[in-house]
């Protein structure tokens, strides 16, 4: 690493690579660091490629530098606002025991019914 690189910078760098599990990002000539598949963007994301381009130019957060091996941690996400959470409706919901008739001849009596039928059934 030619420049030091600390965690919280900012950096603009270039795609250098795409792989399934994220983007290799050049930050100058001798250094580059990955932006990991979770941090392209907020939400799911299934292929890297549908976001970035090798060659593309893109805005990048260092989240962590391991000077032991010499690998960079990257973020886009981290740069971006995060989505607001989808609005509940306003309708109320209802609880499931509001659907059931209690005194439905084919729902809780005819298995109250069935169940003797089924013990004396078992006991042959």
């Amino acid at each position: 690493m030619t420049k030091t690189y600390q965690t919280g910078d900012t950096v603009i760098g270039k795609v250098t690579g795409i792989q399934p599990y994220g983007a290799f990002v050049a930050l100058d000539e001798q250094t580059q660091g990955l932006v990991h598949i979770s941090e392209i963007t907020h939400g799911y994301v299934k292929e890297v490629s549908e976001y970035l381009a090798v060659g593309q130019e893109v805005n990048v957060k260092v989240l962590e530098v391991d000077e032991k091996s010499k690998k960079i941690s990257l973020s886009i996400r981290a740069l971006q606002e995060q989505p607001p959470a989808p609005q509940k409706s306003e309708k109320p919901k209802q609880s499931l025991q509001s659907h059931v008739n209690e005194n439905d001849s084919e729902g809780f009596n005819s298995l109250k019914d069935k169940m003797q039928e089924w013990i004396n059934k078992s006991g042959q």
